[in-house]
């Protein structure tokens, strides 16, 4: 057991201060939080999809008994009407004329069906429909001829064994119109008097349908309603309406595929023969649960989040004065490996970690008073360095000097011999001008347009020189112009380029320099169309330049690359190209970050 404790405390121990804290904010508060609410959350959505469960029923059923109500207020003015003797007997009356018939319908009859209007707004019209040809069709009172007894309804009613029939049937509004209104007719055989029974005598009673579509919609936030007769049609539902529609007959109702079997909801309308099969169903659309979940699950979760940062606050403001003064001493321990002894400037408190940093401010204080001699000796020796370096720059600058001289004071004695000792005034004064510069630079770095100037003095000596068989050009970016690099690190590249590219060429030789910022680096581009350097030359070359040891051949171009890499060490990228009978080209890049600024 205790070698497993001190394994445990060995992994606890290697864990860094900040996921430490982390690990105790998530075991300690987060995880207690989100189990609790994830409790929390189950029960409630058994209670939400119960509660919801619960709506759903009270919706149908309420829908259904509105719906039944509504069928029933029709049927019982149907009742009344099959029972009015009275009725009956001005329907079974022969009249003689018209004159005949309208004395006793204005007398009995017109207002006979008016008065059950007003008390049953359910009923859209109230109809008797007979054979006695002797009646003037009109209004309420209808002779049953070829048209009614092909009308759907009146098929329905004759086919049935009932004595009272519900019928939903749609009827064209012209004999030419596409379109079909919707009807919903409770339908009695006016039979009950033997006496009175001479003519067929049928009433039928209308029902609004606007009234069942409003109990429909009324429901549509909790379900999907659709009324259905007993010939599975959907006789109405929140989607077909009431209106006229171009389909016929009655849509047959199909279970929806994406719906569960817990998602559909069916009840009978009622009891009754004439309703027998006529059912109601309900499709829940799942919106007012999902809803309700989205509810509790955004209370759930601001709760969640209020607590959860008002136990981090408590937790920061608790843990911050630990946490910062143990990063703080972590951070001054880090810089005594990088030999900076700083104190630590704080209030470090009473407690253990007060302690440590007033102990830390004392060891650094101790070694930093120790080591400082030896620093001392330290910057003595760099200071040697600096020194050395400074004379070797100085032995390779002295080198080339009078190099460039020797190779000047040449070029003006070839010219001299072929011209005679004439003509020679310019190229003097550009001699006298380029040796006034050299004498006059004191400072090791000068801007890139002195010594671009440099160049050009120089190069007007050898176009002198070489006539119409060589000419020069610039291309300089003004933002390189104001930077400064080391004095003559450009003037050898191009001498090569006059020495040993163009002399040996036919035609015109041209030479380009090229001064550019490209990627945060100043770019120096010298290049010739002269004869070019075969690749085995070419990696001799680079080989030489580039060794510790001096030689005797390429000590101009040596001597460049030498100081820019004691200048600016492995920071420089020095290359050089060349096709042979084609081109030369050599491109020297410092970072800007390294090179001065013109003040």
């Amino acid at each position: 057991m205790k070698r497993k404790n001190l394994r445990f405390g060995s992994i606890v121990n290697n864990i860094p201060l900040n996921y430490k804290f982390s690990l105790i904010y998530i075991v300690g508060v987060l995880l207690p939080i989100i189990i609790i609410n994830l409790v929390f959350l189950d029960r409630i959505s058994d209670l939400i999809k119960s509660r919801e469960q619960q709506n759903l029923e009270i919706s149908l059923e309420r829908a259904r008994k509105d719906i039944h109500d509504f069928i029933e207020g029709g049927l019982a003015v149907s009742y009344a009407l099959s029972n009015d003797k009275n009725l009956y007997e001005m329907l079974d009356r022969t009249y003689e004329n018209g004159s005949d018939f309208y004395a006793t319908f204005d007398e009995q009859l017109r207002d006979r069906m008016n008065s059950y209007m007003p008390v049953n707004n359910q009923i859209q019209r109230i109809s008797v429909f007979t054979r006695n040809n002797s009646i003037v069709s009109g209004g309420n009172y209808q002779i049953i001829n070829r048209s009614i007894s092909e009308s759907e309804w009146y098929k329905q009613s004759i086919a049935s064994n009932n004595h009272v029939n519900v019928t939903a049937y749609r009827v064209n509004e012209t004999v030419n119109s596409p379109s079909t209104t919707p009807y919903l007719s409770v339908i009695e055989q006016m039979d009950k008097y033997n006496s009175l029974d001479k003519y067929e005598k049928i009433v039928k009673i209308d029902l609004d349908l606007s009234k069942i579509y409003d109990f429909i919609i009324r429901e549509k936030d909790y379900l999907s309603l659709y009324l259905i007769n007993e010939q599975n049609q959907i006789v109405m539902s929140a989607q077909s309406g009431y209106q006229r529609v171009t389909e016929e007959p009655y849509p047959l109702f199909r279970m929806p595929d994406d719906k569960h079997e817990e998602d559909i909801h069916v009840v009978s309308v009622g009891n009754a023969n004439y309703i027998k099969g006529w059912r109601l169903i309900g499709i829940t659309e799942g919106e007012r649960i999902s809803q309700a979940m989205l509810d509790i699950r955004m209370y759930a979760g601001l709760l969640a989040a209020a607590v959860t940062v008002l136990t981090f606050i408590f937790l920061y403001v608790m843990l911050r004065s630990y946490n910062y003064r143990v990063k703080r001493l972590s951070r001054h321990m880090q810089k005594v490996t990088n030999e900076k002894f700083e104190l630590i400037q704080m209030d470090e408190g009473q407690d253990e970690i007060g302690g440590l940093i007033r102990n830390f401010n004392r060891m650094t204080a101790r070694i930093n008073s120790l080591i400082n001699d030896v620093y001392k000796l330290e910057i003595q020796k760099k200071n040697l360095e600096m020194e050395r370096v400074r004379a070797e720059l100085n032995f390779l600058q002295s080198q080339m000097n009078p190099h460039f001289l020797f190779n000047t004071l040449n070029a003006i004695l070839v010219v001299c011999t072929k011209n005679n000792y004439t003509d020679v005034t310019d190229i003097i004064k550009s001699l006298s001008k380029l040796l006034r510069r050299l004498l006059s630079w004191k400072d090791d770095l000068v801007s890139l347009q002195e010594e671009l100037l440099f160049i050009e003095m120089y190069l007007k000596i050898e176009k002198f020189r070489f006539r119409d068989k060589f000419d020069y050009c610039f291309e300089i970016d003004e933002q390189a112009l104001q930077y400064k690099i080391p004095k003559l690190s450009m003037q050898p590249l191009v001498e090569n380029s006059c020495k040993h590219g163009l002399q040996a060429i036919e035609g015109i030789g041209i030479i380009k320099v090229k001064a550019v910022v490209v990627d945060s680096r100043l770019q120096i581009t010298v290049s010739d169309n002269g004869k070019g350097i075969e690749a085995d030359k070419l990696k001799g070359l680079l080989f030489t330049i580039q060794s510790e040891t001096s030689s005797g051949t390429n000590i101009g171009i040596r001597n460049v690359y030498r100081r820019l890499e004691l200048y600016y060490e492995d920071q420089v990228r020095f290359e050089i190209s060349s096709i042979p009978n084609q081109e030369t080209v050599v491109i020297f890049e410092i970072p800007l970050r390294l090179l001065e600024r013109i003040q």
